[in-house]
């Protein structure tokens, strides 16, 4: 499998794909203003070959704060590109069109993937695709995109979910997830007086959600939502821990970034070393790949914000570097297979 990414901070498509050649997938993000120019003008340039794109910056071992990004799988791959419409009304009425594409590149077990982007209702959207993923044994990694729009194959939609089912011919594909976060003692809070529609928490352990945040993170209350960086809230699923952001303030409650159930169990989490994260990730990722073709990655906005704070983040993309070609975007929420996490690298790999 031969890889090509390239990158333009003039935000020209021509320039981001000089020296790509023949493509059998592009992944393209780009910035907001030229995003509709953009895709079109990838169109133009490669006509018929399957491309998604969404609005991000992307990243090699150093971000692209403003520009284009493009990706390519060059060959070693069955492709097939598609869109999820309506996805805040009824994500699951086009499903049969995802089967369609998957049964399209004739999956085997352990070597397809699907890289999605997402407008938002990503939730919602990942429990339609779930019987999906375990029918086929598939992979899944993707992001909230920017701005409210997606495009694949040349065309823009908002309210829609884009993808590419990706088939490694030689060999296979995994997805990771990396936490910076651990629980901070295990305090269990059980979330009530919630609306799902408003993705709104009203209480924790029956008392006002946002006054037991700031008694348990001495956050002032101007700095609520500031100090999710440091003390986001965690939702315990068996062994593993979902981190759930906190978005703003309402009233006596707050505003998360997922969707939170009455008598869902929260705990309270706190920042861990990135450098020691990311090492381990490193390591696990070798000690199951002895060969890799690519990886591409998603790390949440705000993991980009705290790392480039701590002057971590070209260090960290360095390291993950390491691993071989290496490229992705900073989204706003991110896809592990079948959950929509916050505050989350994933990654999907390619042997």
């Amino acid at each position: 499998m031969n890889i090509f990414y390239g990158k333009s901070a003039s935000g020209r498509v021509s320039e981001a794909v000089s020296g790509l050649g023949t493509a059998k997938l592009i992944i393209m993000t780009s910035s907001a203003d030229d995003f509709e120019e953009n895709v079109q003008a990838l169109e133009k340039l490669y006509p018929g070959v399957p491309s998604i794109a969404c609005v991000g910056m992307g990243y090699d071992t150093a971000i692209l704060e403003k520009g284009t990004f493009v990706m390519a799988f060059k060959d070693g791959v069955s492709v097939a590109t598609g869109v999820l419409e309506k996805v805040s009304v009824s994500p699951a009425r086009y499903i049969t069109r995802v089967e369609k594409d998957i049964e399209s590149v004739r999956p085997g077990r352990e070597n397809t993937a699907i890289i999605d982007f997402c407008t938002g209702n990503d939730a919602a959207v990942l429990t339609t695709l779930s019987a999906l993923v375990d029918k086929y044994n598939l992979q899944v990694m993707g992001a909230t995109g920017d701005a409210g729009k997606v495009a694949v194959n040349g065309t823009v939609y908002q309210d829609a979910m884009v993808y590419a089912v990706i088939k490694n011919e030689g060999g296979r594909v995994k997805t990771y997830k990396e936490n910076i976060y651990v629980p901070k003692d295990n305090k269990q809070l059980i979330a009530s007086k919630t609306d799902k529609s408003k993705y709104y928490l009203g209480e924790l352990n029956g008392r006002p959600a946002k006054q037991l945040y700031m008694e348990l993170t001495g956050a002032a209350e101007n700095k609520v939502v500031d100090q999710t960086f440091k003390n986001p809230f965690g939702k315990m699923m068996g062994d593993d821990v979902c981190i759930v952001s906190l978005k703003d303030v309402s009233g006596n409650g707050l505003i998360l970034y997922r969707q939170i159930n009455d008598s869902d169990i929260l705990t309270l989490l706190e920042m861990r070393d990135p450098m020691e994260i990311a090492q381990s990730t490193v390591n696990k990722i070798k000690n199951d790949f002895s060969h890799i073709s690519a990886i591409y990655s998603v790390n949440c906005i705000f993991r980009y914000l705290v790392l480039k704070d701590r002057s971590e983040l070209g260090t960290y993309l360095s390291k993950i570097g390491t691993l071989g070609t290496s490229c992705g975007l900073v989204g706003f929420g991110e896809h592990y297979n079948t959950q929509f996490v916050n505050q989350t690298m994933t990654c999907v790999v390619f042997e």
